[in-house]
Formats: structure tokens, C-alpha cells, sequence
């Protein structure tokens, strides 16, 4: 490490600790349990990678609490009637981190043409960003990003595409500089430089990660003080979940996302809230996420012929008690999917018009009879595909289609495993989620549009009615009209059942007492710039 950023690394620790020598002041800590892999927004594909770039860079837009798209970089845009013309209108106040590549070591406004260089950027193919999908076949070839002037920036579309301004709030589609960027090459992974509310100061791979406060950021409160309130951001990463729960309890972490098995009965109550012990040194929350868990079945090719009726599909459904599976096996958390895939949380989440499947045995027992399987007489052994981290649910959801007459043959294997084989269409059966990528519900219905590979369409679905109701959708500029569209597509896909919704994911936080003002949205986006610390 060169000298003059270790002394700036040993200065800022060393402010931020008390006389006792605990840090205290305004560093909010967390740990990351299972790494870190990049800080180039390019590869912001994982949640630790998604919630570190949050902090260091901005996009032309974000979303908010509820979901809604917000401006950011930029201050407004106008979308042309034909919806292939996207136009939008910088601040002028935005400026890059200090870097010593710009002239006299002092972060530049940020200009129209930074973002035409780093949308590019997720297409260049020399680049390889894994965030290329969300361009591809979506653009217009050739320039499809147009500088107007340093304010004005264009983007033009091949064919229209109704969820491209929740698309433009992902981490992917961060502005960075081309200078810096293009200087470090591969190396920019850790050489990150953008104009988000945190700026780079050292990150020591599998031990720690610091993040100082932005001093030029550009936003500002309702009440005008500038964002952030916070310091800086010092990011731990112990493997061991249990470990770091002990840790948020002793008052060394600050967060704690999500809960773990070492630790969820410890921490919660059979019914999912927080046990009285920890009442007077943690807080809890639970809101919607984003999350829809499920069991697909592979239309293409089944080898299990018994699931090409979709009579034997709708009877899986139909067998798997959803609200005794949460209670038992998640103490509480999440909602059952009695509705579609759009899950619960999300605006267009509609249960009234959407009906979907609760449990009722004996409507499983008589469409089976009318499928040539009286009392699942006949019925063939079935395999249900899962990884190892869903083994109770999958045993819970394997003696309930014995119930009513499968022989079910659990089969576990390694995360990357299943998801190529369910990608080749090895599989008949298998359990799965999708967490939504953006905040529209095209992201869900994307699912089952025939038109898509897997991913995102595992199950393989390909019905002609809902690939016109998908493709009308996306061109559809009314939201009332598309709305309807999206109730369609989800009936008709419930009547057909490539899948199985299991339930609505919720997001489980734990946050030590001094910590105020954390937001926290469906989209469990780690959200520091408004965070304050007692």
C-alpha cells in the first residue's frame, strides 16, 4: 500500500476511535459473511457487491422507500410517445471522488458523457460485465447512448421496453469515469471511484473494508443539511453467521441482515418476533421482500409424464399446506403465496383478482381421480431437485405429496449444480426463487414468456396467449392497461401451473440500539446516507 494512503487509513481509524479504544462517532459497521468479490459496479451481480457499490456511486435514477423511481444524477428525463427515446437532464452539482488522475487530484462534475461511457460499458464485450442482459436486444444497435451536450443525455431504444427506468436504478448502471475506469482496467474492482455519498479508502480482502464520507456529495435532507450524516463505513467479513450475531449483540456490529439457522431460534420467537433478552440492546424489522420462493416443473421434454396434465400440476398445488410450512419451518416469516408470482409487497401484488391455490387435499385427491389417478393410485415416483440449505422444506413438501399418492425422492445438490442443470433442462422438478431485479413486475412475469431461455424461464413455459399478452405489456404506456395485462398473464399462468408458489419472502433486519434512520425498502438495498448513529 502506498504511504500516503496508509497514513490517510491510520488517521481515519484512528479518529474514529474513543479513548477506551472501541470506535464509536459516526462509522457504521457491518459484516459481510459471504465476501466480497468487486467494487466495479460492471459485476454487481450479489447483494455484498449490489449494497458496497450503493455507497460509492450513483445512477441517473433511484427508488425510494416505496418503490417509487426517483431522480438522482439526473434531475428529470421525458420518455417520447413512441417510448424509444429516453431523454434526461443532469444536475450540475455532481462530482467524482477525489482521485489523484484528475487535474490537481480534484474530483470532476460529472458530464453526459460519463454516462454514455458507462452504459457502454456494460455492453463492451472486452469489459465482460455480467449486467449486459439488461441491454441487450433492448437497445438500438449502434449509439444507442447519446451525449446531447454536458447536461443532456439520450437513450435510444430498439423496441419499446416499459420497465427501463426501474431497470436504470440497478448498481449496474452507475456512472463511473472514464479516465479512472479505463486507467485500472480489471483492477478497477478495487480502485473504485464514483460520486456516491462514500468515497474508497482501503479494502483488505476477507478482512476489512473502509469507506469515508463523500465531502462534496450532492444530496441534501428535507431540511437542507447535506448528506451523509455518517463518517464512514467499516465492513468486517467473518464467515461464521453465528459469530456474527454474537457480534451485533456485544455491540461490535451495527446490522445484521437476514437470519441464519445458527442463530434464528436463538434470536426469535416461534411466531418471528424478537425475544424479550434482546429488546434492550437490538430492534427488529420485517417488511416485504422482493422474493418469491417456488417449485417449478420443466415444460419442455418431462420425463415425468404425469406432469404434462396440468391437472397432476394444479394438484401439487393444492397439496402443500403453505401457512403450516412457514409457521413450522421459518417461525413465522414470509407470507404464503395464495396469489401469483408477483409477490406481496410490490405494487402490482393483487390478490382479489389474481387467485391462486391453498391448501385443500381433497380438490388435490379429485383432480387427480380426473387425471387417471384415483386416490394417487398410479402415480409415479416424482424427484424434487433443491440444495442442501432448503432440506427441511423440501422434506416438508416431499410427505405432502405422499399424502395423496407420490412416491417423492428428495435430491440435493450444490447451488451453481442445480441452477445449470435447471439451465439445461436436466431436471422435471425443483425448487427455486427469484428475487426481483427491478421494482416492476415484468420482472416476474419475464419468468414464463416463451421467448426467454432459461434464465429467467426455467420452467421452459411457452403458451402463445401469454407470450402476446407479455409482448403488448411492455409496449403498454398506460399503467392502468398494463396493469390488467399483468393480472391476465398471471391467471392464465396459475391456470397452467408451470410452478408452485410457495410464499412471499420477508425481509428479517437486526440493528443494534444506537443506530437511527436506516431505510430500508422490498428491495433490501442497503441505504447509509440517511443512516444516523447515537
Amino acid at each position: 500500500m502506498p504511504l500516503r494512503l496508509l497514513v490517510i487509513c491510520m488517521l481515519f481509524l484512528t479518529a474514529c476511535r474513543n479513548k477506551e479504544g472501541q470506535q464509536s462517532g459516526k462509522v457504521f459497521r457491518i459484516n459481510l459473511s459471504s465476501g466480497l468479490t468487486s467494487l466495479d459496479p460492471a459485476f454487481s451481480k450479489d447483494q455484498p457487491t449490489m449494497w458496497m457499490c450503493h455507497q460509492l456511486y450513483n445512477g441517473l435514477v433511484q427508488v425510494d422507500d416505496a418503490l417509487n423511481v426517483k431522480p438522482c444524477i439526473a434531475e428529470s428525463w421525458d420518455i417520447s410517445e413512441d417510448g424509444l427515446e429516453y431523454t434526461f437532464h443532469l444536475r450540475q452539482d455532481v462530482f467524482f471522488h477525489d482521485h489523484p488522475l484528475f487535474p490537481n487530484g480534484k474530483g470532476r462534475r460529472v458530464v453526459a458523457d460519463d454516462v454514455v461511457y458507462s452504459l457502454g460499458r456494460i455492453l463492451d464485450s472486452t469489459v465482460a460485465s455480467t449486467g449486459a442482459w439488461l441491454f441487450n436486444g433492448k437497445v438500438r444497435v449502434g449509439h444507442p447512448f447519446e451525449a446531447v451536450n454536458d447536461s443532456t443525455f439520450k437513450l435510444h431504444l430498439k423496441v419499446p421496453f416499459r420497465p427501463m427506468i426501474s431497470l436504470l436504478t440497478l448498481p449496474y448502471c452507475s456512472i463511473v469515469p472514464k479516465e479512472v475506469a479505463d486507467y485500472y482496467g480489471k483492477d478497477f474492482r478495487n480502485h473504485p471511484v464514483g460520486t456516491g455519498p462514500f468515497r474508497f479508502i482501503r479494502w483488505e480482502e476477507n478482512v476489512a473494508l473502509v469507506l469515508g464520507k463523500h465531502q462534496k456529495y450532492f444530496e441534501r435532507d428535507t431540511s437542507g443539511l447535506q448528506l451523509p450524516y455518517l463518517d464512514g463505513l467499516k465492513v468486517s467479513f467473518v464467515a461464521d453467521r453465528g459469530v456474527e450475531f454474537l457480534q451485533l449483540t456485544q455491540g461490535m456490529l451495527d446490522m445484521v441482515s437476514g437470519v441464519d439457522k445458527s442463530f434464528r431460534d436463538k434470536a426469535l420467537t416461534p411466531d418471528g418476533h424478537l425475544r424479550d433478552e434482546w429488546h434492550a440492546k437490538l430492534r427488529l424489522e420485517r417488511i416485504p421482500y422482493m422474493n418469491t420462493e417456488y417449485l417449478g416443473f420443466s415444460m419442455k421434454q418431462l420425463r415425468c409424464k404425469a406432469l404434462a396434465d396440468k391437472r397432476v400440476r394444479q394438484a401439487i398445488n393444492y397439496a402443500i399446506d403453505r401457512e403450516k410450512m412457514i409457521l413450522y419451518l421459518r417461525n413465522g416469516i414470509g407470507r404464503p403465496a395464495h396469489s401469483g408470482m408477483i409477490p406481496y409487497g410490490m405494487a402490482e401484488y393483487d390478490s382479489v383478482s389474481v387467485k391462486g391455490y391453498r391448501f385443500d387435499r381433497n380438490k388435490a385427491l379429485q383432480l387427480l381421480s380426473e387425471a387417471g389417478y384415483p386416490n394417487g393410485k398410479g402415480l409415479p415416483s416424482l424427484t424434487l431437485h433443491s440444495n442442501p440449505q432448503y432440506q427441511d422444506m423440501t422434506d416438508f413438501i416431499a410427505k405432502s405429496l405422499e399424502e395423496i399418492g407420490f412416491k417423492v425422492i428428495v435430491q440435493l445438490s450444490p447451488g451453481s449444480f442445480l441452477r445449470e442443470s435447471m439451465r439445461k433442462n436436466e431436471v422435471d422438478f425443483f425448487r427455486a426463487s427469484w428475487i426481483g431485479d427491478y421494482p416492476d413486475a415484468e420482472n416476474y412475469l419475464a419468468l414464463f414468456f416463451g421467448g426467454y431461455e432459461a434464465p429467467p424461464n426455467y420452467t421452459f413455459f411457452n403458451h402463445p396467449e401469454y407470450n402476446s399478452l407479455y409482448i403488448n405489456a411492455l409496449k403498454e404506456t398506460d399503467p392502468v392497461k398494463s396493469l390488467e395485462l399483468y393480472r391476465k398473464m398471471e391467471r392464465l399462468m396459475l391456470e397452467e401451473a408451470p410452478v408452485v408458489p410457495l410464499f412471499y419472502d420477508e425481509i428479517i433486519r437486526f440493528t443494534g440500539n444506537r443506530v437511527n434512520h436506516l431505510s430500508i425498502n422490498a428491495m433490501n438495498m442497503l441505504e447509509l446516507k440517511t443512516a444516523r448513529l447515537k
